[in-house]
């Protein structure tokens, strides 16, 4: 292993010459001698690919869980956070662009290396690996993983969801919980994410979280006229309710920033959107706004069993018992992850 980074995982040689195939994620990139592929930290060096961001993090820090946003998985927790530099989408209003897409490869050379065995030792119950998308640093996170595991050091990915089924199997028993951010219809992520027919791998990536037995949560950031129509809120609670369950479902608001200048969205519409997934799903919530649906209610008889100011938990009510969650007024069993 060179120092700072890491032979790749998933890709394989091209016949003609020594062009590489990464086989991380649905671009499937074919990579030149000496060039990156689109998430820029994973370099064809001469026809060997290299996983440049290993061991050298740009943000290591402590969060709420509620952050990530996970209402669900381990309420009330503090999580170590760990994010390398880049990412496989290029989302135009992206709020981390400076590490996910304008940055250079001497930025990530200037990273304090941090090893995984390093990392463990800094981790609590569990590592979110967020802020970027995990996909890119999958070695880093793997090779964390195995050792935390062996710990009892739960992990989570915050995630756009866009990566290969293999890399996702390979993962099995690893992560134990996902958020993922389902930011729109087709012509969304074609436009404004520059991944022409995301959503469906995304859909595939969630049925095979699922058939992991991993814990999930979905994001859903409203842009006014871009992905906000009551279409697409309700036809991807439909698909959520049928092919997931009845799952925790945030909505967060857009704020301008990078490449996008419309202004924010306004709280009518997390309102709106709210309003229509209620008829679909038991726990939906309005994200990054100050909000009574930050709070967890009993689907059944509405009793306050979590509540939160902003992403502090104030108080948690529910009941333990066996692994399971249940409301202390009804006995309702609670969908979730608690301790």
């Amino acid at each position: 292993m060179t120092k700072g980074m890491a032979k790749a995982m998933f890709w394989s040689r091209v016949k003609n010459g020594k062009d590489v195939g990464c086989e991380l994620c649905p671009r499937n990139c074919i990579i030149p001698d000496g060039k990156a592929g689109f998430c820029k930290v994973r370099k064809n060096i001469d026809g060997t690919l290299y996983a440049l961001t290993f061991g050298r993090p740009v943000s290591i820090s402590v969060d709420p869980i509620e952050k990530k946003p996970l209402y669900h998985f381990l309420p009330g927790t503090d999580i170590l956070s760990v994010a390398t530099y880049g990412c496989n989408l290029a989302c135009k209003h992206c709020q981390n662009f400076s590490i996910s897409r304008e940055f250079l490869e001497s930025d990530i050379e200037r990273c304090k290396e941090v090893s995984p065995e390093e990392l463990v030792k800094l981790a609590g119950s569990a590592i979110a690996w967020t802020y970027t998308e995990p996909t890119v640093f999958y070695e880093y996170f793997y090779e964390t993983a195995k050792l935390a595991k062996k710990r009892g050091i739960r992990q989570v990915w915050v995630t756009n969801g866009y990566t290969s089924i293999k890399a996702i199997k390979k993962a099995n028993g690893l992560i134990d919980a996902v958020n993922v951010d389902w930011k729109g219809n087709d012509k969304f992520y074609k436009d404004i994410t520059l991944a022409p027919g995301a959503l469906e791998h995304i859909k595939k990536s969630l049925l095979q979280y699922k058939k992991q037995g991993v814990w999930i949560e979905i994001t859903n950031l409203l842009i006014p006229e871009l992905n906000d129509s009551e279409k697409d809120v309700k036809e991807m609670c439909i698909w959520i309710k049928k092919n997931l369950g009845d799952i925790p479902l945030h909505f967060s608001a857009y704020y301008p920033s990078y490449k996008m200048s419309k202004p924010p969205t306004p709280l009518k519409t997390i309102e709106n959107a709210v309003r229509i997934a209620d008829n679909y799903l038991s726990y939906v919530y309005a994200g990054n706004v100050f909000h009574k649906r930050n709070n967890t209610f009993c689907p059944k008889c509405g009793e306050l069993l979590i509540k939160r100011a902003g992403n502090s938990v104030i108080e948690n009510k529910i009941i333990v018992k066996r692994g399971r969650g249940s409301c202390p007024k009804c006995g309702k069993v609670i969908a979730g992850v608690f301790r």
